[in-house]
């Protein structure tokens, strides 16, 4: 009898198995495939896209888009713009993502729930557009780089789980004993704690760096000065309007025939793509290199005891 149960049972696990491969296959397939897309559509003929027949592999093998897009300057400008923002709007989020949650991981710290309060306030309520463009504007920080680098560049959900990492993997025995050696908090945190944070703040790297690199809609509102525009502000541009510059000059400049500037909408439809490609490289390079931490990271963060 306990024999039959157990290959009825054995049955319905490989019944599961079977369907839920196939089910996560799916679902695989749904989000790797615009991808896919993406990749085969820039190095296809534009006129091959626009029939429809660029499905399952590249057709006509042209790289006509990409050499479009080596050739547009403003968007190389902005793709320094945007390396030169994600990597310091990094650097100082990290800093004081981990100081704070340092200070609110600490048992003893005065007002801790209120500051608690305060910080989870933000996450449901901001003072909308209209009043931080004013304040951005009397501060001084509008249509400058600061803006894009300061604004966003702490998340309370990457606060919290900083929070929990530290109190669940740094024991408070290690802050008595540096105590009694005379350790201030700045020597715990900058000796200890940072040291000890190697998997959190990779994760926090990640998190950080793909919404900065994602950010148009700051550089939309704050900057008007198109040498500071970040690249996802000009890739905005470039797939909202078919155009490559805003003022007016197409990607191979403007036409004087129907049969030339239909040619600049074939490769502006083609460029598209190009443009996806050339902007997802640095996340998936630093995906790449965390890749190791972050699930660690992720989980232990996320979870307390």
């Amino acid at each position: 009898m306990s024999g039959k149960r157990k290959q009825n049972m054995s049955l319905s696990n490989r019944v599961f198995y079977i369907f839920n491969t196939i089910f996560w296959t799916f679902i695989m397939f749904i989000i790797l495939y615009p991808l896919y897309l993406v990749c085969i559509a820039s190095v296809s003929d534009p006129d091959a896209i626009v029939r429809g027949e660029v499905i399952w592999h590249p057709v006509d093998f042209s790289l006509m888009g990409y050499e479009a897009v080596m050739g547009y300057k403003e968007l190389w400008t902005s793709y320094g713009n945007s390396l030169i923002y994600t990597a310091v709007s990094i650097v100082i989020s990290i800093v004081v993502t981990l100081l704070a949650a340092y200070a609110l991981s600490r048992p003893k710290f005065p007002g801790k729930a209120f500051i608690n309060m305060f910080f989870v306030i933000t996450m449901f309520f901001n003072g909308g557009l209209i009043p931080t463009f004013l304040v951005m504007r009397d501060i001084k920080l509008y249509n400058t780089p600061w803006v894009i680098i300061l604004m966003g560049c702490v998340s309370v959900w990457n606060l919290m789980v900083a929070r929990t990492y530290i109190q669940t993997n740094i024991p408070e025995e290690l802050y008595e004993a540096a105590t009694l050696d005379g350790a201030s908090h700045v020597q715990f945190f900058g000796r200890v704690v940072f040291p000890l944070s190697k998997t959190i703040i990779a994760v926090l790297a990640v998190y950080y760096g793909v919404s900065k690199w994602n950010d148009y809609f700051t550089g939309l509102v704050y900057l008007k000065d198109r040498r500071l525009l970040p690249l996802q502000t000009v890739l905005r541009e470039i797939l909202a309007t078919l155009q490559v510059d805003k003022s007016g000059d197409y990607m191979m400049n403007m036409m004087d025939n129907a049969e030339s500037m239909a040619e600049a909408m074939r490769i502006a439809n083609v460029s598209k793509y190009c443009i996806i490609i050339v902007a997802t490289v640095p996340v998936v390079i630093l995906y790449a290199f965390m890749q190791k931490y972050f699930e660690k990271g992720v989980m232990i963060g996320s979870l307390k005891g």
